[in-house]
């Protein structure tokens, strides 16, 4: 007898490409039967009657940050939990930029320990790549992957010194680690908090040009043709990165790339009064960039989505523009968000979970995102449809830096499973 039955769903298998009625048994924390009828007739100790909404795998967000060490009235192990849970995410990538950075074993076992203390969903870690991001001297990686480090990244502080960054990408190809890069040349991007064109001069912003991207992710895919690592780049925001991401992967080399929510749901008009809420890293790009960057995600070029999560409290938020902290909080927006693309006909919910489910999981070899037979029972189960006004104190993060604050969305996560253990659900 089954544990619990989760029938009367639309199941979105990103894996098969499907939306299709039917159920699904969990026993011992994972998929144990998927059923094509809407109420199969196997006994079950609980059911759960999803009404016809729709029920996905757990969200596995890359590049999440909690700010444990260093910065915990920023967000928390236990903060950014109950927002992922409410988010729908089952698993968080975390990142290693905090204070101190994650580039020892010592530091990476101290933030697991809180982490499964705090959190009630998964939380995998990546650890940076050279000792105090800074770009140096490369960290331990093998010591570090044995503590339980997926990848290894210097988050947005790029690895100027190219003979550096190829040491540590022979050597991270060694152990077969995966490294995650973040493609903006720096001298160029150097204080940038708008892209070049005209609404930046318009505003009288420090602005980069979109080719800033371009250059730095034509370095790094030639090192990774000289290395032989696997790399990911953690966001591709630009039209002109397109064609090098593409004749990479035509090459054969070992390259997925992201994108955040905020890129593919927002451009660089949203700004409008120098609203700094909108101030992300890299910045909101042109309306013809984001439309570009949704059809790479439609055509699998652009391999995941993430909500690129950075809380910043309100004193480094409420600043003139240019000197405002860059990112925003969107464990609990990334479902909604990407309802934006569902409803206005760009993607459909397969390849939506394909990117946020599907390919992170692959990419980091965990055993989620998926709805097969044996597959952890991480799911969310959301209603695609339901309208309401975002209000960013209602946000379970301690920071409330959303761009979306008081816009109209779709879709509401009801309820999420981990391990087929609900660790949240929607009480309205």
């Amino acid at each position: 007898m089954a544990q619990l039955i989760i029938q009367n769903v639309r199941l979105i298998d990103p894996e098969a490409g499907t939306d299709t009625l039917g159920a699904l048994s969990i026993t011992d924390g994972c998929i144990s039967a998927r059923h094509d009828m809407a109420t199969p007739g196997e006994a079950a100790e609980r059911l759960v009657d999803g009404q016809g909404k729709c029920l996905a795998p757990g969200i596995v967000d890359i590049g999440v940050k909690v700010c444990e060490p260093g910065e915990r009235h920023k967000e928390s192990y236990g903060s950014a939990g109950l927002a992922a849970a409410a988010g729908g995410v089952t698993t968080m990538v975390t990142r290693p930029d905090t204070t101190p950075n994650i580039d020892s074993p010592e530091t990476l076992e101290f933030v697991t320990r809180r982490a499964n203390e705090a959190a009630p969903v998964n939380v995998v870690p990546m650890a940076a790549l050279t000792k105090g991001r800074a770009g140096r001297e490369m960290t331990e990686i093998g010591f570090l992957m044995d503590a339980g480090a997926v990848a290894f990244t210097d988050c947005d502080n790029v690895v100027a010194d190219t003979k550096v960054f190829s040491r540590a990408l022979s050597y991270a190809s060694s152990l077969g680690a995966l490294v995650m890069a973040h493609p903006q040349e720096p001298g160029l991007s150097a204080g940038a908090a708008a892209t070049s064109g005209k609404f930046a001069s318009l505003r009288g912003l420090p602005s980069v040009s979109a080719m800033a991207e371009r250059m730095a992710l034509d370095r790094d895919i030639a090192l990774v043709e000289m290395t032989g690592a696997r790399y990911h780049a953690d966001q591709i925001t630009t039209a002109r990165a397109l064609p090098a991401l593409e004749r990479a992967k035509s090459n054969g080399l070992d390259i997925t790339a992201g994108v955040s929510i905020h890129h593919l749901t927002l451009n660089e008009l949203d700004v409008a009064d120098y609203r700094t809420f909108f101030k992300v890293k890299p910045p909101l790009r042109s309306e013809e960039d984001r439309v570009a960057v949704v059809e790479a995600v439609r055509n699998g070029l652009i391999d995941v989505i993430s909500s690129m999560h950075t809380p910043q409290d309100e004193e480094s938020k409420r600043l003139p523009f240019e000197e405002a902290a860059s990112g925003a909080v969107a464990l609990e927006t990334l479902l909604p968000a990407a309802m934006r693309l569902y409803h206005a006909g760009h993607l459909d919910l397969p390849t939506l979970f394909r990117a946020m489910s599907l390919n992170p999981a692959r990419r980091l070899g965990l055993p989620g995102g998926r709805l097969s037979v044996g597959a952890p029972a991480d799911l969310v189960l959301f209603d695609p449809d339901t309208p309401f006004v975002m209000d960013r104190f209602k946000l379970h993060s301690k920071s409330k830096n959303t761009p979306f604050d008081g816009q109209r969305m779709q879709g509401r996560v009801l309820a999420t499973y981990v391990a087929g253990h609900a660790v949240y659900k929607r009480s309205d």
